[in-house]
């Protein structure tokens, strides 16, 4: 059966699952690195996240609009795809380097490469295929399943390589994964040229002149100009921020564009072009949720929620996150203690450079000698295999930078950098001490961490022997694994019931079963707010089993929602506007992302989890009320 495919399927098979790696990877881990205060992270606020985090998908997922196009019209979609994915790994590789310039460069990198990658690899499958071809579905089946095995091994990936080394470690063999993608791609360079046809293209076509001035031109002006005027707005300062509410300015001369397109349609366009905007209504609202996986959700799953994982066999005890002592802010007394001898109380800014692995020189000395602190240095051999993510690099007072500063919201956040960031550290070292006959890596913390760590707690509370760790799940590993392993389990589930009723002469329309992934969305979001209740809102970790049951639900109405809209796109919008209005689903899924940001700087509580549901709920009364009107559109053209 496999052997009756173009054999260019399973080439771009494999170039999709390693890109789609490498995507996951990053982005599962993002947020985290950008807020991260104790394993090499940025230490910037949970708002400065959400709105980098926000804007990052945002763009991620507009630049497809502009990338398939250009290969339409000048590269073609194999180089469009190579150059998307040396961009991308060129951008993994930038990441991979501790430095905020590198940073931004890196996600700057990453949506002009997913902009050429993402809309014209699936071009190319499609291209595979003669029009009418009966495989052309299964082929794109085997395809979708590509993105599934990435998604899920990244999770596997990221775990081991950030509890091992550094989240720095982690975007790099993101890079790797496009480097190995991209070279599947260029080894079978001829075999693909059948998938890579000349674009005809007409006059009366949506063109590169076109979309510049009616919609890039515009958007861009009104983005800048809401940019500056958010700036001045103290309301905008102090809740969405100026960038945030320039993107959305931004997209109001875009929507206007496609309301404007709807209205001077034609009577037999018309239809088809209306009910698009309910559906793309449901499309950004679900992507707006969906995405909180890698924010918000993140955040519940790293500070809200009990990781203990003594189940994890000792053979993998790489995939055992050690527990820092952020970890005990919340944790009941059942969880062990560390040993009081492995924290040594400093003040904050040693605090802050321990976290982000950065020493001065002054600071190490005083370490060693007022302290009283060992080092284990050059390959710190002296440590177990798995404490050399606590390893810290050294360099000269003069180089090394600890800011403090508040935010609007007068909340303090403290980065530590080294200028210039091409300075080579003098040494690379892990702080030890020698604990009761063995040396045991030590952990500086300030007299409020340390005073958190033993908060609450009374005199029969466990003590963990001297260099021993709670064992940990990586949040990454419950935000990012268990959305694509509940797709591949529950997909044959949905497509089986929709089977059955329509065996039964029940069966359920294409609009409805939007409807109903809207409302089984809405669902998954009270689960929530009961995990949500049940740890008081943070001031103690709630059970695994709640995000276990929010991603099984979730995923069911992704199930019912997300492949549909697709679907039509592609058979309600006129021939002549497929690409324009396929540009459209980006477009509010690109909004979505955007507004996920946003969410994903404010608290996970359970009141936040009750807010969305709602707003949930009510795209799925505004869906109920057109359904009538969305469903004779389908029928009208067939879809």
């Amino acid at each position: 059966m496999a052997q009756k495919h173009p054999k260019g399927l399973y080439t771009l098979f494999f170039t999709e699952m390693w890109e789609r790696l490498g995507f996951y990877l990053m982005v599962g881990i993002l947020y985290l690195y950008i807020i991260d205060t104790e394993r090499g992270g940025l230490g910037m606020s949970n708002m400065s996240a959400g709105e980098i985090y926000g804007t990052y998908l945002a763009f991620v997922y507009f630049t497809p609009f502009l990338g398939g196009m250009i290969a339409d019209r000048f590269l073609g979609f194999r180089r469009s795809v190579l150059i998307g994915g040396i961009l991308m790994a060129a951008g993994y590789f930038s990441l991979g380097v501790r430095s905020l310039p590198f940073f931004f460069t890196g996600l700057v990198l990453l949506c002009i490469g997913n902009g050429f990658f993402k809309p014209n690899i699936s071009a190319m499958v499609g291209n595979l295929y003669e029009p009418g071809d009966s495989r052309r579905d299964a082929g794109f089946n085997i395809f979708y399943m590509g993105i599934n095995i990435g998604a899920s091994v990244s999770a596997l990936l990221a775990a081991p390589l950030r509890n091992l080394w550094s989240f720095n470690t982690a975007f790099i063999a993101a890079g790797v994964g496009l480097i190995v993608g991209t070279t599947i791609l260029v080894l079978n360079w001829k075999k693909l040229a059948v998938a890579d046809p000349v674009t005809e293209v007409h006059e009366e076509d949506f063109g590169m002149k076109q979309m510049v001035m009616t919609i890039l031109l515009p958007a861009a002006v009104f983005g800048g100009l809401g940019y500056f005027l958010g700036k001045q707005l103290p309301f905008v300062v102090n809740s969405i921020g100026p960038v945030t509410f320039a993107f959305l300015i931004g997209m109001v001369p875009i929507m206007a564009y496609f309301a404007l397109l709807v209205k001077k349609a034609g009577p037999d366009e018309k239809p088809g072009l209306a009910a698009l905007i309910p559906v793309y209504v449901a499309g950004g609202a679900f992507f707006m949720i969906l995405h909180l996986s890698g924010g918000l959700l993140t955040v519940f799953a790293e500070h809200s929620t009990d990781r203990r994982a003594e189940w994890i066999p000792r053979a993998t005890d790489y995939y055992a996150q050690k527990a820092m002592p952020s970890y005990y802010g919340n944790a009941g007394e059942d969880v062990p203690r560390p040993d009081e001898q492995t924290l040594v109380i400093v003040d904050d800014s040693v605090e802050a450079m321990f976290g982000a692995r950065i020493i001065s020189r002054s600071t190490m000395d005083m370490l060693t000698s007022d302290l009283e602190l060992d080092i284990s240095a050059g390959d710190v051999s002296a440590v177990a295999d798995d404490e050399g993510f606590l390893a810290c690099k050294v360099f000269d007072d003069e180089v090394v930078r600890v800011i403090s500063a508040k935010n609007a919201h007068g909340v303090t956040t403290t980065s530590v950098k080294v200028e210039p960031e091409t300075t080579e550290p003098q040494e690379t070292v892990v702080l030890t001490r020698f604990i009761e006959g063995r040396t045991v890596p030590v952990l500086p913390v300030s007299q409020s961490t340390f005073d958190a760590v033993y908060a609450g707690v009374g005199v029969d509370v466990p003590t963990l022997a001297p260099g021993s760790y709670v064992r940990l799940v990586n949040a990454e590993m419950i935000t990012g694994l268990l959305n694509p392993v509940f797709v591949v389990v529950l997909t044959p589930v949905v497509v089986f019931f929709f089977a059955w009723r329509t065996r039964k002469n029940k069966s359920v329309t294409t609009a409805r079963k939007i409807f109903y992934g809207m409302v089984i969305t809405a669902l998954s979001l009270f689960v929530m707010v009961i995990g949500a209740k049940l740890g008081h809102d943070g001031l103690i970790k709630t059970s695994m089993i709640w995000l276990v049951i929010y991603y099984m639900v979730i995923t069911v109405g992704e199930l019912c929602l997300s492949p549909m809209g697709l679907s039509l796109v592609t058979k309600l919008a006129p021939k002549r506007l497929v690409g324009l209005m396929m540009g459209g689903w980006f477009l509010a899924t690109s909004i979505g992302n955007k507004l996920s940001g946003f969410i994903s700087g404010l608290e996970p509580t359970s009141q936040m989890f009750v807010i969305l549901a709602v707003a949930i709920l009510g795209v799925a009364a505004f869906l109920f009320a057109l359904l009538p009107r969305l469903d004779r559109a389908i029928k009208k053209y067939g879809a």
